[in-house]
């Protein structure tokens, strides 16, 4: 078996247990608009999921549209979002995107990759997840999850996640990204952790072990 025809199996393993485990995953981070999904998956940068549902509940009461969040001035988003991580950067990034909402995209998120990426504290993956989640637009987040996730298996030996993201892209049907991402955090947490990994509870290293 050559080398592309050990990663399609691979593939179709990892497929079978994330279709059977996970077959409708739910978007982790809680929101109502695309402008708050925007707002979360920006703060959950080096932050968890979990944290960032316990703290944008308080930030979307007094804020939940651009024009909201620009009455309120970077240091009151700061004292909101503090227990998030990384705040001065954040807060900073939320104020002045919201300010762009509205004057360049008459508040609303735009709906392209490239536009999304020229926001203040957006980057690649932020983009990736608002135009898969928000828009359903094809797009491939991979986050430190996936990366784990996709060289543990065998599906992608990518140095870094770009190049992840790439492998995992041409592996798997475009129509099936969006899903697949969501299928694969969702497991990556329940049976596949960076730190105490056990073999015999995890079905789809379990699986791959024994084929080889």
């Amino acid at each position: 078996m050559s080398h592309e025809e050990l990663v399609k199996e691979r593939s179709r393993i990892v497929k079978k247990h994330l279709s059977k485990l996970f077959p409708t995953p739910s978007i982790p981070l809680h929101h109502t608009s695309s402008y708050t999904l925007l707002i979360a998956v920006l703060l959950s940068a080096r932050c968890t999921d979990k944290k960032v549902n316990e703290i944008t509940p308080y930030l979307f009461k007094k804020a939940s549209t651009p024009q909201q969040m620009i009455k309120l001035s970077v240091q009151e988003i700061r004292a909101i979002i503090k227990p998030c991580g990384l705040s001065p950067r954040k807060s900073q990034a939320i104020h002045e995107l919201s300010q762009i909402l509205l004057d360049k995209y008459h508040g609303r998120v735009p709906k392209t990759l490239e536009e999304l990426e020229t926001l203040p504290g957006v980057g690649h993956k932020t983009a990736s997840v608002v135009m898969v989640q928000a828009f359903n637009k094809p797009a491939f987040p991979v986050d430190t999850h996936i990366h784990r996730c996709a060289k543990r298996w065998g599906l992608s030996s990518g140095k870094n996640v770009k190049i992840t993201e790439e492998d995992l892209k041409n592996l798997f049907p475009k129509r099936s990204w969006g899903k697949l991402h969501l299928q694969i955090i969702h497991y990556a947490r329940t049976y596949c952790p960076a730190k105490k990994h056990v073999l015999a509870k995890c079905p789809i290293c379990s699986e791959l072990s024994k084929a080889g």
